[in-house]
């Protein structure tokens, strides 16, 4: 197929860019949404890009955000370029132009609000886009210190901290799409986010945040930790751990933070998310959105039990062994009985009793591995469906397919293995290093069945017929396997069992 030139080349509201084909679609690449945030913009929300004259090419990614190179989740690429001046996105469209504007797609990557990037084979869209019709943006969002802790108290008249850098730069490129979408192809009043473990939980979050109204029109998350958004006091003591790594005195503190180099944010960082803070507070994430009262006014489960969320169509789920990828191989929930004894104490004591008598053969390896799953992603989504389908259609899910190499390998359904699913990623790398003993035909017809529920609320408002809608009497879950079947509130004894829980706050 010929391609007109002249189609790649698109006018935005700072200058034309021009773009490739690659794999089958039109995509341009590292498109900044926003200025770079260095030098008197670190550690402050996003600020409009700069203007270019001429044509930009946009045939690459944009540099990916500071973060370990060690191996992570999320695989990110160890030769990757990285630097702060990371906030750019990526937009991917079909071959030909059509008619009219199509539905947009817009992705938030996971990693613990620690690793990943838009550059990531998986994440490139282009099963979606050619197969779905729609337009896919992908986006780079600051990560780690640089965007998930709070230093404001260490601000000074003279240099001002901001809080929720992420969040804002993903809200910065929801903007973007606003302005610039439709002369992509895109339709700007019909743009869906989806997210993942981290991305989930920033999806559910912006879902709480006023200033995220009439961005985006559906929302799907996949294993958000929905409660993993914390008070002030809580992220000031993880900014004085985070000082105290670094050997820096908080009268030093100003200094430190602007100047210094970003990978010795990273390295800190790393140390206390995966050493310090998951021992001194077991349950809780030392990287994540804050409650600062102003962006994010209150804690997102409290806002959607009060009918407080943006009332957009909601598809959320959990993985069915949430919990068995982080046992094995990341140490950051408390998929132990001493992190979980702990936990309680520091948190709820009175909880303690009642929740483990929901998982009979307590305190054995796998039903703390399963509290540790169910504290973290599953029941914080019981929470948000139970509060978000009192004001806008809501839809639940569990994703329990495994191929037989998950099985013997002890993982189960478990955590960022449904991510190459939806994407359709299932000819590549991990996908087929996971289908050595089989299960091929079946993980490629789950994958049309998964994707295709995406596909459907982007079009349609709703994930596809035969999927009724969750509410507070009958609990409707989707559970995603061989053949799909519709469950009434699974496991009502531990639902029951964590209400009124909610960890550290």
């Amino acid at each position: 197929m010929t391609i007109d030139v002249a189609s790649l080349v698109v006018e935005t509201s700072n200058g034309l860019v021009q773009g490739i084909v690659d794999d089958g679609v039109r995509t341009w690449r590292g498109i900044p949404y926003a200025a770079a945030p260095v030098g008197e913009l670190r550690l402050r929300a996003p600020q409009p890009p700069r203007s270019w004259s001429g044509i930009r090419s946009a045939g690459k990614f944009g540099p990916v955000p500071p973060q370990s190179k060690a191996p992570s989740l999320t695989g990110t690429l160890r030769k990757a370029p990285m630097a702060e001046d990371c906030l750019s996105l990526n937009v991917s469209a079909p071959l030909e132009p059509e008619d009219g504007l199509l539905p947009v797609l817009v992705y938030l990557y996971g990693g613990a609000f620690s690793s990943g990037s838009s550059a990531e084979p998986t994440y490139r869209g282009t099963k979606l886009v050619r197969d779905g019709r729609v337009l896919y943006v992908s986006l780079n969002y600051r990560i780690g210190a640089l965007g998930f802790m709070d230093f404001r108290a260490y601000s000074t008249p003279e240099r001002q901290f901001d809080a929720n850098m992420g969040l804002r730069d993903q809200l910065a490129a929801l903007e973007w799409v606003q302005q610039n979408i439709e002369a992509f192809g895109g339709n700007p009043a019909n743009v869906t986010v989806f997210g993942e473990s981290a991305g989930g939980l920033a999806l559910t979050t912006l879902m709480c945040v006023p200033a995220a109204r009439g961005l985006f029109h559906q929302a799907y998350a996949q294993s958000p930790a929905s409660s993993a958004a914390y008070s002030p006091a809580i992220h000031a003591a993880w900014a004085a751990d985070l000082l105290e790594i670094l050997g820096v005195p908080a009268s030093a503190a100003v200094e430190a933070l602007t100047t210094m180099p970003a990978a010795k944010l990273v390295n800190a960082t790393r140390k206390l998310t995966t050493k310090i803070g998951p021992v001194k507070q077991p349950g809780s994430l030392s990287v994540s959105p804050v409650i600062d009262g102003d962006f994010l006014p209150r804690h997102p489960i409290d806002a959607f039990l009060a009918g407080e969320s943006l009332p957009v169509p909601l598809v959320l789920g959990t993985m069915a062994q949430e919990g068995a990828l982080f046992a094995k191989v990341s140490n950051i929930l408390p998929s132990t009985p001493e992190r979980i004894e702990k936990m309680f104490a520091g948190t709820d004591p009175l909880a303690r009793d009642r929740v483990v008598a929901a998982y009979p053969g307590y305190p054995s390896r796998r039903r703390s591995v399963e509290i540790s799953g169910d504290l973290v992603f599953w029941y914080p989504s019981q929470m948000v469906a139970e509060g978000h389908s009192r004001i806008a259609p809501t839809w639940s899910y569990r994703y329990d397919y495994a191929t037989p190499a998950m099985n013997l390998l002890g993982f189960g359904a478990t955590h960022s293995f449904d991510v190459p699913v939806m994407f359709g990623d299932i000819n590549t790398g991990t996908a087929r290093a996971l289908t050595l003993l089989g299960g091929t035909g079946n993980l490629k017809a789950l994958s049309e069945r998964f994707q295709g529920s995406l596909l459907s609320l982007a079009k349609h408002s709703h994930p596809g017929a035969g999927w009724p809608a969750y509410d507070e009497f009958h609990r409707h879950t989707r559970v995603f396997d061989k053949l799909d079947r519709i469950e009434s509130d699974p496991f009502p004894e531990r639902r029951l069992a964590w209400s009124g829980y909610r960890g550290y706050v």
